[in-house]
């Protein structure tokens, strides 16, 4: 990995076997890196990295903006969000299969007694998996014949730096469980975009036209999801 510094900003440079550049802006503090195909020389990058210039600043002012979540405990009382509605945490000791169950405004978090933070935790993050994927699989019938792709597998998985990601060799996405947190409307534009990467991959002017032309409200729809506060993490990568 090499570096580049433009106007007090340090990219970080990593060369693989990638056929466009890709540029990334990492939470919390708005670290940069871009990920460059390996015939791509330095001044190349170099141009490439000034053209983007205002968009890096701008992408790292809204990152250290951006409200954090404080750190969960899992312990009675605590504020726990499915689909943008806040339920209170209710801890259940009982002999029997870990469970979750909602109940009015209540997360009723069923474990075994004696379990600890980690295995509460455990529990409750495949409960949120199991609900984001049950609620993906819908949106991804429903958008497969108007966007005229065929997603091929859908991950759903925690990650630290991305709402989603798409491999458009494979035909695969991948979206990140916090987004069961978040309201309906925030992760069908995710899936959107996603799913609009398997005609684009780069984020170009056809990119653009296309989710206009599938959700033309999705710029409301992002900057709501940018607008919620995001789950503390050590975004050390």
């Amino acid at each position: 990995m090499t570096q580049i510094k433009l106007s007090g900003i340090v990219l970080d440079v990593v060369k693989k076997d990638i056929k466009n550049v890709h540029l990334s802006v990492y939470p919390p503090s708005g670290k940069v890196r871009i990920s460059a195909p390996l015939r791509m020389n330095t001044d190349t990058i170099r141009v490439f990295a000034i053209s983007k210039l205002n968009w890096i600043k701008q992408q790292q002012l809204k990152l250290r903006a951006q409200e954090r979540e404080t750190p969960r405990d899992y312990l009675d009382r605590e504020s726990h969000y499915l689909w943008g509605k806040r339920y209170l945490l209710k801890v259940v000791e009982q002999n029997a299969v870990p469970a979750v169950e909602l109940k009015h405004r209540k997360m009723l978090l069923k474990v075994r007694p004696g379990s600890g933070g980690e295995k509460r935790q455990v529990v409750l993050e495949e409960w949120y998996r199991q609900q984001l994927k049950m609620t993906v699989l819908p949106l991804i019938k429903k958008w497969q014949p108007l966007i005229g792709v065929e997603v091929e597998r859908f991950f759903v998985q925690r990650m630290k730096t991305k709402w989603g990601s798409c491999n458009h060799d494979t035909g695969s996405i991948r979206l990140n469980t916090e987004l069961a947190k978040k309201p309906r409307e925030c992760l069908e534009y995710i899936v959107v975009h996603e799913m609009t990467h398997l005609v684009e991959p780069t984020h170009n002017g056809r990119f653009i036209a296309l989710i206009d032309q599938f959700m033309p409200r999705w710029k409301y729809y992002r900057d709501a999801l940018n607008r919620l506060p995001v789950r503390h993490e050590d975004w050390s990568y």
